[in-house]
């Protein structure tokens, strides 16, 4: 009993024995050229190991993001969507080496920002990092990252359709430096005024979702209704299969953005993974069942799609936080009440039609909310030093605190990013809308050369595909007598044409379909 004892005491001083800054060396962690900085970390070695792991396997996110919204937007808007996920990510990645950083975790910060200590990742090297003593400065950077890159994505879909693509990337960087970063600094900083309150926020219930969903909000506000559209919200999607395929990338990513997201290899890390995909999992339960009972039966793939997204939205904050139990109710809930708000976007007259408000606002509200009732100290201290009590372990404080964090969160990013909107829109030559005549007839087609989506397959295809007519069937034409026996004349074939293909397909009554009676069926 004692030997069992003194050995979990032995590790337990191996795990707590994590590097520290040391103030004598420079910001840097120490001259290569004089020391071993990799030194510190050779018994430690395996955490950062795992980091730079889930770094890597975060990063299908971002054309994740792109897949999921190219899909749920009508055919001549999905090219500019998957081109923005690419271009978000060089952007804000620029914006992250040069200043995000620094505003967001400089070791000098105040309560609300950080300052311009690490401009250009200045002294940003080896020395253990502010989020985790376990990981390099560096690390830790690359990681914040694609945090920042995929809020900007998220966020972005508040132009849904009819915002200008230039423009839209300049908001993204501005709306970066003076709304991400804040928050994050308030977040996840130990100088920042919700970190010290604290509010738990495990891995960005409100830095990501509620700021995105709120500044998405904001975005389709100040642009307007979208042309040509009677309700608010998105028309059928064009690309069921691209829906899909990304929200197959985003939930793999975000197993990596949680399981990463303790900044260590323990068994919180593992957990939180856990966690993750059981929310999701519930999530894809409760929006199915909302809609099977709410929709007489008929089911959505898009439908299970969301459901899956909102139970990672909802877990986001608790996952290295609750049990698992709770995770999975988490995931249930938060999807079921965003099912609930199908027309929330009719409700508040706002044309934000690719449900990132619903989704991300109000989803991550109700998970930052959830998370302060079933945060637990048993599963927070999985990593050996993080308590995060909540109510049910007694501390009631915490749900009031959360609500502060949602507020705070929800009419910063709601205000500031209206605003910086509004100034926009009256510069010249950064008009944030297309013109009338380019949104009819499509943001693909009048900000593009040359690249389309879907091509042939997409509703020509469906057009073509009648009475067994492929594009490769050899259509024979069947001629019609009169009473004297002469030929009729037919009437003219439709032409259809793509940008490859074109197929002239005579009338109904004069085409004779191929016989397949002898083909299994």
């Amino acid at each position: 009993m004692n030997m069992v004892g003194s050995r979990y005491l032995d590790l337990s001083m191996k795990v707590n024995a994590l590097p520290v800054l040391n103030e004598s060396l420079p910001l840097t962690g120490g001259d290569p050229r004089t020391l071993d900085v990799n030194q510190p970390y050779q018994a430690v070695g395996y955490h950062a190991v795992w980091v730079m792991a889930c770094t890597a396997l975060v990063w299908p996110i971002i054309p994740g993001i792109g897949f999921l919204y190219g899909g749920l937007a009508r055919r001549n808007a999905s090219l500019g969507l998957l081109w923005q996920s690419f271009l978000v990510s060089a952007v804000i990645s620029f914006q992250w080496w040069w200043i995000g950083y620094s505003l967001a975790y400089s070791r000098t910060a105040g309560k609300f920002i950080g300052d311009f200590e690490n401009i250009g990742l200045r002294n940003v090297v080896a020395a253990p990092s502010i989020g985790s003593g376990y990981i390099p400065e560096i690390l830790f950077a690359l990681f914040q990252c694609f945090f920042c890159v995929a809020t900007v994505q998220i966020m972005i879909g508040g132009a849904f359709e009819r915002g200008r693509l230039f423009p839209s990337l300049l908001f993204g960087f501005i709306w970066a430096t003076v709304v991400y970063c804040p928050l994050a600094c308030w977040t996840w900083n130990p100088s920042g005024w919700l970190y010290q309150l604290p509010s738990v926020d495990y891995a960005g219930g409100g830095p990501v979702h509620i700021a995105s969903g709120f500044s998405a909000l904001a975005y389709a506000l100040v642009l307007g209704k979208r042309q040509g559209c009677r309700r608010q919200h998105r028309q059928t999607p064009h690309n069921v299969a691209m829906v899909f395929l990304g929200t197959c990338f985003i939930w793999f990513g975000w197993l990596c953005f949680n399981g990463g997201s303790t900044l260590n290899a323990t068994i919180r890390s593992m957990y939180a993974m856990f966690n993750t995909n059981i929310a999701a999992s519930c999530g894809i339960i409760g929006w199915v069942a909302t809609d099977y009972f709410g929709k007489k039966g008929r089911l959505s793939v898009v439908g299970a799609c969301e459901g899956a997204i909102a139970g990672l939205v909802g877990i986001t904050p608790a996952a290295g936080n609750v049990a698992i139990w709770y995770a999975a109710l988490i995931g249930f809930l938060t999807a079921v009440l965003c099912s609930l708000c199908e027309d929330i976007n009719i409700w508040v007259r706002i044309d934000e039609g690719m449900d990132i408000f619903k989704l991300h606002g109000i989803g991550g509200a109700v998970g930052a909310l959830l998370t302060g009732i079933f945060a637990s100290e048993t599963i927070s201290l999985l990593d050996g030093m993080t308590s995060a009590p909540g109510a049910i372990d007694g501390n009631g404080a915490q749900v009031a605190k959360q609500l502060v964090a949602i507020l705070a969160i929800a009419s910063y990013s709601f205000t500031v990013s209206a605003v910086i909107l509004l100034a926009m829109k009256h510069i010249p030559g950064l008009q944030l809308r297309l013109s009338e005549e380019a949104e009819l007839q499509g943001l693909d087609k009048h900000e593009f050369c040359g690249d389309e989506t879907g091509e042939l397959w997409g509703y020509e295809k469906d057009m073509l595909v009648v009475g067994g007519i492929t594009p490769h069937t050899t259509l024979q034409r069947t001629p019609t007598l009169d009473s004297q026996g002469a030929e009729q004349q037919q009437p003219e074939s439709k032409q259809y044409k793509t940008s490859s293909l074109e197929i002239a397909v005579p009338p109904k009554s004069s085409v004779t379909p191929p016989d397949n009676s002898d083909e299994a069926v």
